[in-house]
């Protein structure tokens, strides 16, 4: 597969964290040409502040390779991993993270700061950005337009 193929798999993610009312962010993590795990975001689902896309990506491919080093390993994501995540895959020794959209607010791949390539780390990761970086920005942007748009008529209707 393509580096594209594997973002798309990504935003199949994304779409199923969308479904349940999550910010819609995907993750897959690739080893050997071979999706070893795949994840969305289920914050609000769980009401748990580290169940992000990625850390339950990475909590699913140790399990699957029976270690916590993931040596060798691509991390596929929509969203530009934040400061929590990116320490995720450092600890877990992602050899390479590859994000569509940059995020303003709280990225540390390069945007805010570059927590994955920072010398001071035992591990430093190899970063790709910007692949189908259009899509992975649109569903964010449409979902947030639509949840200001919801919470807009929600107040009106509160006022009538």
């Amino acid at each position: 597969m393509t580096r594209e193929e594997y973002m798309l798999e990504a935003l199949k993610e994304a779409k199923k964290a969308e479904e349940l009312q999550e910010v819609p962010i995907g993750a897959v993590i690739v080893l050997n040409d071979e999706i070893i795990a795949r994840a969305h975001n289920l914050r609000e689902t769980t009401q748990n502040a580290i169940t992000h896309a990625e850390t339950l990506a990475i909590q699913e491919a140790c399990e699957k390779v029976g270690t916590w080093r993931l040596e060798n390993a691509e991390l596929y994501v929509t969203l530009e991993p934040c400061p929590m995540c990116s320490g995720a895959i450092i600890m877990s020794r992602i050899n390479k993270v590859i994000y569509g959209a940059r995020d303003p607010k709280a990225g540390c791949a390069g945007t805010l700061m570059n927590l994955l390539q920072d010398n001071r780390f035992n591990h430093r990761c190899e970063v790709e950005s910007g692949i189908l970086e259009e899509q992975c920005g649109t569903i964010l942007t449409q979902f947030f337009q639509k949840l200001r748009d919801r919470k807009k008529r929600e107040k009106r209707n509160t006022l009538l």
